[in-house]
């Protein structure tokens, strides 16, 4: 029964014969599968699980709950929006690895026990790679390496965690967990690394920006949106995510805005958003719970119009530096357009999606008296203003111009941004269609006069501050520059390290080589001489002694030799 078959299955499997197929019949078999998925979920009822036996253990390979199903459906939406704007790609390794992404990414959301959570866990890790490495240049080689030692690293301690856990409870069930131990702490820490928790996030801005045009489409959904249904459904109303969440939406505003490359910009932004989903989850209540879920659904859609349209940007001329661009909304209208209506909907205004969802969290926050959270999130709300709500589309499409002229982007891009475009306005003008998808019923409205006056009063705050700023050239401007963030520690700090410990390493093997030499020699020309060396206590040593230990200290020399 196709029920029983874990969602994500016809994406993983089906991406098997993308291969086999070309032409127009590809480009729709390749759209049919999110299609085809999103229809299973759709019939699926609440409640079902489905669970196998194997090596001993029960595995659930299917449960279906509101929370698991509100994820499920953006995956598939991002899944065929990512479809649509890499159609005129002829890139079949991007295809394939992508839709097995995809695929794993929506079967660890059905999946009921900790065994399965860890395999599609990795799968989304190696999958995901291709979509790094398929820009084929040395920097997305050695960004990917990076990326997978830390992705597999995540599921090394949830193995380990997993493993941990079961020896003090004999349960593998994927529920709600609690630092209550050290399995349950290395779970924890597993999600926190695919989250992008602070220190912990260097991964994200080192590799997204180094992905394909359509391959940061496709990473910007999936990775660490798993990661906060994860902590959703192990960890909700752990109270230490709360000033981890807090620190997420505020650190990074300070790298976005100094930073050059737009694609960074964003990539910190996305750790910024995702600061607000990990309040939500560490509050725990009904309604922080309901924004969390909310606000990722709102996020997959306006990050990927955002990563959509500076891939666009990027296809057509090349760079996404900010210090190279502008003017280009005389090239390239459409996406201009499009990209405001993300970064409108980032920032949060009123009749955009980000709005509707991001009230719930500041509500739950204000409500439960998290004052200084509370305060540290309208900080960020201004702060994402700044950087994705200003700084994204101004310095593509306007500031000076940069004399670049180009074409508007392929066709399917553009069909591809109108879509997501759309939705972030109909979730933001009509929330109930989303509030009703959400885990626990939606008591809550949006649109009362004083969340709309203080958005909007916070909105023009931000907005005068960067015109203030602009004006009197206080905005930090865009420079071709690197900025030092904590990746570096693992990119130059720890290789240093290595080498030169690699060094001492070295001079000290070459020492004891040298010394054994010496040592042989001086057995050999006893043993040629007939001469017995002396023992400890004044006897001699026989010749066969001699030659025995003369055999050990010439092996450990060629050991270490070959080492």
């Amino acid at each position: 029964m196709i029920e029983a078959a874990p969602p994500g299955m016809i994406m993983i499997l089906g991406a098997l014969l993308v291969p086999l197929l070309s032409g127009w019949v590809r480009q729709a078999y390749m759209l049919a599968l999110p299609v085809l998925g999103f229809i299973q979920v759709a019939m699926l009822p609440l409640g079902f699980v489905s669970s196998v036996e194997m090596f001993g253990y029960e595995l659930t390979l299917v449960r279906v709950d509101e929370l698991s199903r509100v994820f499920a459906y953006v995956f598939y939406i991002a899944s065929f929006l990512s479809i649509v704007y890499a159609l005129h790609i002829k890139d079949t390794i991007q295809f394939v690895s992508g839709l097995i992404y995809a695929g794993a990414a929506i079967a660890a959301l059905f999946v009921g026990d900790l065994i399965s959570l860890f395999v599609f866990w990795e799968l989304t890790a190696v999958a995901s790679l291709f979509q790094i490495w398929a820009r084929r240049t040395e920097r997305s080689y050695k960004a990917g390496l990076r990326y997978l030692i830390i992705q597999v690293g995540s599921g090394v301690l949830l193995l380990a965690g997993t493993i941990l856990h079961f020896a003090d409870t004999g349960s593998l069930e994927f529920g709600a967990l609690g630092l209550v131990s050290t399995g349950t702490t290395l779970i924890f820490l597993a999600f926190g690394i695919k989250a992008a928790f602070p220190l912990l996030h260097g991964w994200l801005q080192d590799a997204y920006p180094e992905a394909t045009v359509t391959g940061t489409v496709f990473l910007s959904a999936f990775t660490t949106k798993l990661a906060i249904y994860a902590l959703a459904r192990g960890f909700p109303g752990t109270e230490i995510l709360v000033p981890i969440g807090a620190v997420m939406t505020a650190f990074p505003i300070f790298y976005a805005v100094i930073e050059n490359d737009l694609r960074r910009v964003l990539a910190y932004s996305l750790n910024n958003q995702l600061g607000f989903m990990v309040v939500g989850i560490g509050i725990g209540t009904e309604m922080s719970l309901n924004g969390t879920a909310a606000h990722a659904f709102s996020h997959v859609i306006y990050k990927g119009l955002l990563f959509m349209s500076m891939g666009a940007v990027l296809y057509r001329t090349g760079t996404v530096k900010g210090s190279e661009l502008g003017g280009l909304y005389k090239s390239m209208p459409w996406t201009a357009t499009f990209c405001m209506i993300g970064a409108a909907s980032i920032s949060a205004f009123p009749l955009f999606s980000g709005f509707i969802s991001k009230s719930l969290i500041l509500t739950a926050a204000a409500e439960n008296h998290y004052t200084l959270t509370f305060l540290v999130l309208l900080f960020a709300s201004a702060g994402v203003f700044h950087h994705s709500g200003i700084k994204i589309p101004y310095f593509a499409f306007y500031a000076h111009d940069s004399g670049i002229r180009c074409e508007e982007a392929p066709l399917n891009m553009l069909v591809a941004m109108g879509c997501a475009a759309f939705l972030c306005i109909a979730l933001g003008v009509a929330p109930g269609f989303l509030y009703a998808l959400l885990p626990y019923p939606v008591d809550f409205e949006p649109y009362t006069t004083s969340h709309v006056v203080n958005q909007l009063q916070l909105l023009l705050f931000s907005a005068a501050a960067f015109v203030f700023l602009q004006k009197t050239g206080l905005y930090p401007a865009e420079l071709k520059s690197v900025n030092i963030d904590v990746d570096w520690l693992y990119r130059k700090v720890l290789p240093t390290a290595v080498r030169r410990i690699g060094d001492q390493v070295g001079r000290l093997k070459a020492r004891m080589q040298t010394k054994a030499l010496e040592t042989v020699g001086f057995a050999v020309r006893y043993i040629e001489g007939h001469h017995a060396p002396t023992g400890a206590l004044g006897d001699p040593w026989s010749i066969g002694a001699t030659a025995l230990w003369a055999a050990v200290l010439l092996i450990a020399y060629l050991l270490m030799a070959h080492r």
